[in-house]
């Protein structure tokens, strides 16, 4: 009797509908908080973060990106973003990434003022009195002791990312159309994206 066929699917050979290329400012806590996302029960979609370093700038964020499509292209279910900090870049530089995210459908773009912190203060409080950046990191350290770039975010709860997507839209309106000029994320908009595919 021939020896019984096993059929095993490779690790990380795992069936996706949609796959989100982000290509983010940060090389540590963006790609952190995003494969939270990756790991829940039953997703469907697959996240490719495209990290930054610590000499990122928007213009280095759309070029990883540029290279990335380039490179391995983008079916045209999937979606690509870019993530980024308002910090001191001009309107010149994030203009250029929102012209970029126009240019087609599955594109878009994600800004945070003052920086990504913001998102992340917005699943345990509305973020009133954040001036700066880091008046931000303080009030984000009463809920994260320690918190530093990098620091796992694993322990954040769906239900705080819904608390999170409400106070970003509510900070977010009427909706601009390109990035908060105060302080506020349209990571939201993303996140959305990401628990709807």
């Amino acid at each position: 009797m021939p020896p019984r066929r096993q059929f095993q699917r490779k690790l990380g050979d795992r069936r996706y509908r949609k796959m989100f290329v982000i290509a983010t400012e940060g090389a540590k806590t963006e790609p952190q908080y995003f494969s939270i996302f990756q790991h829940t029960p039953n997703t469907v979609v697959k996240i490719k973060c495209l990290p930054g370093n610590t000499q990122s700038s928007p213009q280095r964020v759309l070029a990883r990106m540029n290279k990335f499509l380039q490179e391995k292209g983008l079916r045209k279910e999937d979606e690509a973003w870019l993530v980024v900090d308002k910090d001191s870049w001009t309107e010149q530089q994030l203009n250029e990434l929102y012209f970029w995210s126009q240019s087609r459908g599955n594109y878009g773009l994600a800004v945070s003022n003052p920086q990504f912190e913001i998102w992340l203060l917005f699943h345990f409080e509305a973020g009133k009195g954040v001036t700066s950046a880091h008046r931000c990191l303080d009030m984000l350290k009463r809920y994260l002791p320690g918190y530093k770039k990098g620091s796992k975010l694993d322990r954040i709860t769906m239900e705080q990312v819904s608390s999170a997507i409400y106070r970003a839209k509510q900070r977010d309106n009427p909706p601009c159309s390109d990035w908060p000029r105060s302080t506020g994320t349209t990571v939201y908009r993303l996140v959305e994206k990401l628990l709807c595919s």
